[in-house]
């Protein structure tokens, strides 16, 4: 008979993922989330760190780009972007957490931002598509997370 590694299966149930399981308090949850991480981003845009990824990543370019927060004008390819704009979250650190100890919406929010800004202008994604693609970040890393023999007990080893 057919056995599904754990993989395979995870791999399936997010495939199927849709914006119709999106329940009215996941949204708002997302929002809110979403809306903490993009202050914090923000913010984190004038901190040194952010400065030299920032330096560091110009010397990269691409047919597609995506912005850096806080400055209109400057792009970069979306795997930098999202690297740049990941760096402004977390330099703060005051983004999200959970235990044990991780940074959700901030590893999963400038990814979802600088693809979706990389989609050519006809195949631009809704709102709700980009709700689904942060929470299925959302849940991909806290199931990673929970499998992580590694992530459990981590304030006991700190």
């Amino acid at each position: 008979f057919p056995s599904q590694t754990v993989t395979e299966n995870f791999a399936k149930v997010i495939h199927g993922l849709n914006t119709n399981q999106l329940t009215d308090h996941v949204i708002q949850r997302s929002k809110r989330m979403i809306l903490d991480t993009l202050g914090v981003g923000l913010l984190g845009t004038s901190t040194e760190v952010c400065h030299k990824v920032a330096q560091y990543s110009k010397i990269y370019s691409s047919d597609l780009s995506s912005t850096i927060w806080g400055h209109l004008d400057f792009r970069l390819p979306p795997m930098y972007a999202a690297f740049v704009n990941g760096v402004a979250v977390h330099s703060m650190d005051f983004d999200d957490t959970w235990h044990p100890a991780t940074h959700p919406s901030g590893a999963v929010l400038p990814a979802v931002i600088a693809l979706s800004e990389a989609f050519p202008q006809k195949k631009k994604i809704s709102g709700l598509d980009l709700l689904l693609a942060f929470n299925v970040g959302i849940e991909v890393q806290g199931r990673l997370l929970h499998f992580s023999r590694e992530a459990r007990n981590i304030p006991k080893r700190y």
